[in-house]
């Protein structure tokens, strides 16, 4: 009996607990998920024969190695910097791990570890990363194939709410991890725009700001997204012209958000002065860039009350986290929405052409949302893949080959998480 564990239950875990624990009902699997709260777990799972939920501490070695050795592959969902412990057990154990997260110095220096002990190492295999390099992949392999060449592509992708449930001026609430919410854009971003590179500090990305329209959704705004160069040799554009990546908010967010930035409330390093006494005290710094086109929505936040300085709130960017987590919070039968657009321009026979290619996907609820299906149902589906040995390949790996993205961008179309495309 093959066995599945996962460790980390968090917002992201709803859908992909839910797909795991039919696959392995179905093939008499067991599927262990592994997290600090075990109520919390027990909440996002439907009684299956299959399953067991273990409390585990997964900063103490023994409790995370009597999980892995008995795993045939393990999923980590925990915070990225936890990645590397769960790593480490799984190299030492020679087991397969998934994970959704962006490959970090510590994964990539086992590569040749995992390339000499033929271990898979599957990461980014999430929404954004993930979903959108597969799907981009895929475009890019097959206008290859067809002997086109790429001049530009740009990729936006944002987890955000669904209008249906869009109620409060920033058009925004919270359905994964808060604390990226507020320290998002903070590693800068760089990118290639018209053959030159461009550099941006966490102060000037929301200043740096574009619009994008997707159908039928409408205008949203976008800002870089982190380093985009690393990824042109990694698609293999190294012709193109224009290569960016972002994350995508509606226009009002980003114009009131930068403010936030210039203003420090963002800052996850220097402690809350002792003499910030109240939200009043501390958004002081706010007040410079407050005009009546953004008024309401800091007063939507209560960034002007009086009230007290909540406990365990130790720098600004922790403090904008408690509050955003009250007011952003999705009520339970709020949906969610995650919308990705790539945009090409390539040329083909002497012509010139222009590609886009758009997703739309909506949640169920507050608890099965967009973010939890996109993002957790790549791995679920590469989880099963493997373990049927349909996807036989070893070492450390980000889904940009067809042997990965082909079957699992078929399977989320069966799971109704499909690409619209237009060329003109």
């Amino acid at each position: 009996m093959k066995t599945i564990a996962l460790f980390g239950a968090g917002k992201s875990a709803t859908c992909l607990i839910d797909y795991l624990s039919a696959v392995c009902e179905e093939n008499s699997w067991s599927f262990v998920i592994c997290d600090a709260d075990v109520q919390a777990i027990q909440k996002k799972l439907a009684p299956c024969a299959s399953v067991t939920c273990v409390q585990i501490n997964v900063t103490r070695q023994p409790e995370r190695q009597s999980i892995i050795v008995r795993a045939d592959l393990v999923i980590s969902l925990l915070p990225a910097s936890l990645h590397i412990l769960v790593a480490l057990d799984c190299l030492r154990h020679s087991k397969t791990l998934l994970t959704a997260s962006y490959v970090d110095e510590a994964i990539r220096k086992l590569s040749a570890s995992l390339t000499a002990g033929k271990i898979l190492f599957l990461c980014e295999m999430g929404l954004d990363p993930g979903i959108d390099h597969m799907s981009a992949m895929q475009i890019i392999d097959r206008i290859k194939k067809q002997g086109g060449k790429i001049s530009s592509f740009r990729s936006h992708t944002g987890g955000l709410v669904a209008p249906e449930s869009d109620d409060n001026s920033w058009h925004y609430k919270i359905s994964w991890n808060p604390a990226n919410v507020v320290r998002a854009g903070s590693a800068g971003a760089i990118f290639l725009k018209e053959n030159e590179i461009r550099e941006i500090k966490y102060a000037e990305i929301f200043d740096n700001t574009g619009l994008v329209d997707i159908e039928p959704m409408g205008k949203y705004g976008w800002y870089a997204n982190r380093d985009s160069l690393s990824y042109i040799p990694v698609y293999g554009l190294g012709s193109a012209e224009t290569f960016i990546r972002t994350t995508l908010r509606h226009p009002a967010f980003c114009a009131a958000w930068k403010n936030l930035v210039k203003a420090g409330l963002t800052d996850d390093v220097s402690p809350l002065q002792s003499e910030t006494r109240s939200i009043a005290d501390w958004s002081r710094p706010l007040l410079p860039f407050v005009d009546r086109d953004n008024h309401s929505m800091y007063e939507s936040l209560g960034l002007f009350d009086d009230t007290q300085i909540p406990a365990g709130a130790l720098t600004s960017a922790g403090l904008l986290q408690k509050i955003l987590e009250v007011k952003w919070k999705m009520k339970p039968d709020d949906r969610d929405m995650i919308l990705m657009l790539h945009e090409f321009e390539y040329e083909l026979d002497n012509k010139k052409y222009s590609l886009r290619s758009s997703l739309v996907v909506k949640g169920v609820d507050s608890i099965r949302t967009a973010m939890a299906k996109t993002v957790g149902l790549p791995l679920g589906i590469a989880a099963k893949l493997i373990l049927e040995n349909k996807i036989k390949i070893t070492g450390l790996h980000i889904p940009i080959i067809p042997e990965i993205y082909e079957p699992v961008l078929e399977e989320l179309s069966r799971q109704n998480i499909r690409f619209q495309e237009e060329i003109n």
